[in-house]
């Protein structure tokens, strides 16, 4: 019996409040490969966007607020949705500038690519 690919939980990033202003930052490195499943959290006083496109506002996180997207649900072999190879988010603040919290991204992808 196979059993696929092993799942790979790659470093946490994260930015703390005061790295959170009304111009896109990135959200720690570049994501190293296709990513399988992210979650996000926003701990921060104010609502958040998060973007993998400077020029677009792509998920408007709410303070106190996460999501798990899990693009490649119950998908077996190795096609599906995945986040592309090298992408890098960004996050900048929705409202007022937060005074408390944080803003960080979990993501997991597969031992040897897709």
């Amino acid at each position: 019996m196979t059993y696929g690919r092993k799942a790979i939980l790659d470093d946490l990033r994260e930015v703390a409040f005061g790295g959170i202003g009304a111009a896109y930052s990135s959200l720690g490195p570049i994501l190293p490969d296709y990513t399988r499943v992210i979650s996000v959290f926003n701990t921060t006083d104010t609502d958040v966007y998060l973007t993998d496109n400077l020029a677009k506002d792509k998920i408007r996180l709410a303070s106190g607020s996460g999501q798990i997207l899990d693009i490649t649900a119950n998908k077996v072999r190795d096609d599906g949705l995945f986040l592309p190879k090298r992408t890098q988010m960004y996050v900048k603040r929705a409202g007022g500038a937060p005074t408390t919290g944080f803003v960080w991204i979990q993501v997991v992808y597969a031992d040897g690519g897709v």
